[in-house]
């Protein structure tokens, strides 16, 4: 090597923290670009049973050309987090991921809570983002008139590392549907399934007021009704979680269709912390809305944005 050129390739420390500080500030955008978020209720992704070509056919998995419908939905989504509900056991929870994958959306990291009423309709979260602390709990039980009840889906909640910085914490609910049971009132068995999981929550804030935290899922009610303030907490009060006001491209808010009854009504809710607010991307936020959305599910997705730096 000629002395000229061996001169040129000596790298001083200035030139050292020049060069490191120039690489810095890409980094830093990478782990800060805008996160997607979806909540979605798959409606009934799993065995059971169906009545197909006019026969009943026991532990029928979900049509095809519904299942190709819910893939074309999280296609145009893209979400790096999804929570769902009206999830089938482990085999499903893989096919899942396996046709995600296939179109491009790679969610390796997943969390499963079951249904406690032996159902099989479960909760579940997928990440492309690693989760770095699991607290799910599948055995709080609330008693009612005299008898012990399970929360029947429980309060599926895990931690998400975005960036070595920034951790968002997922809780994914499904209370109580609508349908009545002999075992007791539908209305009363969702309200003290929200108290419970309100009680998980103030345990979360409690530790760490200024959690990045998320409560997403179908809560089976209309937005004035006791278990959606419930979960939401006293209004101004420490603890309180934002409901966020999802609109479609045409500006309605419905996310659930009825089909026998012809109503459609908001059940499914994004609600944010005091130190998630901020990061919130409002403008990019949407109630998903394609053509084929009602061969998919009854329910239409949840699309929150967020921007993982604490603000």
């Amino acid at each position: 090597m000629s002395p000229s050129l061996a001169k040129a390739a000596v790298v001083t420390p200035a030139v050292f923290f020049w060069a490191l500080f120039l690489a810095i500030p890409s980094a830093r955008a990478e782990d800060s670009a805008p996160v997607t978020v979806a909540f979605y209720n798959l409606k009934n992704y799993l065995a059971m049973e169906r009545r197909i070509n006019d026969e009943v056919v026991p532990d029928a998995p979900k049509p095809e050309s519904e299942v190709k419908a819910v893939i074309e939905g999280l296609t145009a989504i893209r979400p790096d987090i999804l929570g769902v509900c009206e999830m089938g056991d482990e085999t499903f929870l893989a096919d899942l991921q396996k046709r995600l994958k296939a179109n491009g959306i790679d969610l390796p990291h997943t969390e499963m809570i079951r249904d406690a009423a032996g159902w099989n309709r479960n909760v579940a979260l997928l990440s492309r983002f690693p989760i770095v602390a699991r607290n799910s709990r599948d055995d709080y039980t609330y008693e009612l008139a005299g008898t012990r009840h399970a929360f029947q889906r429980g309060v599926l909640d895990v931690k998400v590392a975005i960036n070595p910085r920034y951790h968002l914490r997922c809780i994914v609910l499904h209370l109580k549907s609508k349908r009545e049971v002999p075992e007791g009132d539908e209305t009363l068995m969702r309200l003290n399934e929200a108290r419970l999981a309100r009680q998980h929550i103030d345990g979360i804030l409690g530790e760490e007021p200024g959690a990045n935290l998320l409560v997403m899922g179908d809560f089976n009610d209309l937005r004035p009704e006791a278990p959606i303030k419930t979960l939401q907490g006293g209004f101004g009060g420490n603890g309180y979680l934002t409901a966020l006001g999802l609109t479609d491209p045409h500006g309605f808010r419905w996310t659930h269709h009825w089909s026998f009854a012809d109503s459609y009504s908001r059940f499914d809710y994004a609600l944010v912390s005091e130190g998630l607010e901020k990061e919130i991307v409002r403008d990019a936020c949407r109630i998903h809305h394609w053509e084929n959305w009602d061969k998919a599910s009854d329910h239409r997705p949840l699309v929150l944005s967020l921007v993982p730096e604490d603000r």
